[in-house]
């Protein structure tokens, strides 16, 4: 795993035996790390150092790893920020998806999933740069708890949606998906953009890819799927989600 560029990475974590070996580990693919042992030395770190990505314990010293969540959000939707607790229970998950976090792993973790984790949500980051190949928008990821168009209902809590196809729940890829069309609303959407987004732009997955998720939401949202008046095609383009 090759880094072009030296990425900051800030470990917010309590236990020094699991911090120096996250510290090693990520200094050996090419990141320069900096551990932040409670929570106040953490929240001064991000706000002095300005990481790329932040590794995160939910149990911490002075503040809890979910109120330095909510704090970060408050002032930066943008940068990335990974759980890594003890506790990955599904409550704990959903109130930190809630808070705004990016990904979620349990402890013990596998190293290698580990780093690939870390490697896409520091892709993820371009998101929020401009892209000259779509039109230089900047684009936004939707951040309510739920959302309607025309009879249906998506709730980001649960994955749950009530639309045409009826009762579903959404796979977190669509989840992903969803939150970029609709925090972009009216926007086309690139094919590229969507897979940089969706998937990091893994070696499995193409074009059609993105097509076959737009044939799901098609499905699941329009009351006439080869007629969609929702996720529209923008030939040589991509897609735009759009209603009144």
């Amino acid at each position: 795993m090759e880094t072009i560029d030296k990425k900051r990475i800030l470990v917010i974590e309590d236990e020094a035996h699991i911090a120096d070996g996250i510290r090693l580990n990520l200094s050996i693919q090419g990141y320069e790390v900096k551990i932040a042992q409670d929570g106040i030395s953490g929240l001064e770190l991000w706000r002095s150092w300005q990481p790329d990505l932040i590794i995160l314990d939910i149990m911490l010293p002075m503040i809890d790893g979910f109120s330095i969540l909510k704090t970060i959000r408050k002032e930066d939707e943008k940068i990335p920020v990974l759980i890594l607790s003890a506790r990955g229970d599904t409550k704990d998950i959903v109130k930190g998806l809630k808070y705004g976090v990016d990904d979620y792993l349990s402890k013990p973790f596998d190293l290698e999933e580990f780093l690939l984790r870390i490697e896409r949500l520091l892709k993820k980051k371009t998101w929020f740069k401009n892209d000259n190949k779509d039109n230089n928008l900047e684009y936004k990821i939707f951040k309510g708890d739920s959302y309607s168009f025309g009879n249906n209902h998506i709730d980001f809590i649960t994955f749950k949606a009530s639309c045409a196809a009826g009762e579903i729940v959404l796979t977190e890829q669509e989840i992903v998906l969803l939150k970029l069309f609709i925090g972009n609303k009216g926007k086309p959407l690139s094919r590229e953009m969507l897979l940089t987004v969706g998937w990091g732009y893994s070696k499995d997955t193409t074009t059609r890819t993105v097509d076959n998720f737009i044939v799901r939401f098609r499905k699941y949202f329009e009351k006439k799927p080869k007629n969609p008046v929702y996720f529209i095609s923008r030939r040589l383009v991509g897609y735009v989600f759009d209603h009144d």
